[in-house]
């Protein structure tokens, strides 16, 4: 009798790991469809084409630095310094809304994937899909500062002259590049561009989250005009500019940006905006739980937006 029991327990087990296995291949077969023609596709090529400018652009500024000082830098310092204001990080990610203006990915081959899996299956194909593209945007965009600057730049994971020069004096501050004291004396500068990529990729995914959820609920289009309000809360709610607006004063600003560091996804996204032992702001750990649990609810808004879904397919 226990034998029997223990084989039927054990055919059970099996059939429910063959049962996610299966549905793992569907996801996977869905995801995989989404990315043909991905990198000849226009919209990608422009969107990775204009991020190299923007890099370009941006980092001008940290070259700029070691030029005028004939220092080198960390390998991980131009990618700190280029993304480390709201600013730099909200003009990169913009990008992704011209990215993914097109989900959720409707082709002649949508109804075969839905006849053949549920809905739940096919939606975490496109979520799977809009976490890989980020991911590959962002490496994509620290490789690309990190190339740029790699003439003046050292491996060793040790912060630079340049980062002395940048913390210590008002070079940084009359430049705008964003280097603090407070960052290097608490992590080293592999370890700070890990978290400042981490923040990024989180605040970057909750943006195309956005736009599948708002394309979902309201149709074509509108998912992008959510992702341009979403930015455009981001842009407002920055300390400096909401300073400017409400015309405060210098010390009235510490509280302002304890406020705004927490309740802005762009300042969480923001390395030095954090707390490092002496700030009423979040830790980077809190922000990406922050990250985390807006992604959780937008996927479950997504799920109940699809079920009213009205498909539409084009192509033959």
């Amino acid at each position: 009798m226990r034998k029997e029991k223990a084989q039927m327990a054990e055919g059970k087990e099996r059939r429910a790991l063959n049962k996610r296995r299966r549905e793992m291949r569907q996801i996977r077969s869905a995801v995989g469809y989404n990315f043909m023609g991905f990198f000849r596709n226009s919209r990608t090529v422009i969107t990775f084409l204009l991020g190299i400018i923007i890099c370009f652009l941006l980092s001008s500024r940290v070259m700029e630095v070691t030029e005028r000082f004939g220092t080198s830098m960390q390998a991980a310092e131009p990618f700190i310094w280029t993304f480390g204001d709201a600013t730099a990080i909200l003009l990169v990610s913009l990008l992704l809304i011209f990215l993914f203006s097109d989900l959720p990915k409707l082709t002649a081959f949508t109804p075969f994937y839905l006849m053949r899996m549920t809905k739940r299956r096919w939606l975490a194909a496109q979520f799977l899909y809009i976490v890989l593209v980020t991911a590959l945007y962002v490496g994509f965009t620290l490789l690309v500062t990190v190339l740029l600057c790699m003439k003046r730049s050292f491996a060793g994971n040790l912060w630079s002259e340049t980062a002395a020069i940048l913390g210590y004096s008002s070079v940084g501050k009359d430049l705008n590049v964003p280097s603090t004291v407070k960052v290097m004396e608490s992590i080293s500068p592999y370890g700070c561009m890990l978290q400042a990529g981490a923040l990024m990729l989180g605040y970057s995914l909750t943006l195309g989250f956005l736009i599948l959820l708002g394309n979902l609920l309201a149709g074509r289009k509108y998912g992008m005009m959510f992702a341009l309000g979403y930015s455009l809360y981001g842009f407002l709610l920055d300390p400096e500019v909401l300073g400017k607006l409400l015309g405060m004063e210098e010390y009235e600003m510490y509280r302002v940006r304890s406020v705004v560091g927490w309740i802005s996804p762009l300042n969480n996204a923001v390395y030095g905006m954090h707390d490092f032992g002496y700030d009423n702001l979040p830790t980077v750990g809190q922000s990406l739980l922050i990250f985390g649990g807006m992604l959780f609810l937008m996927y479950l808004l997504s799920m109940r937006a699809l079920r009213r879904y009205n498909f539409t397919f084009l192509g033959g």
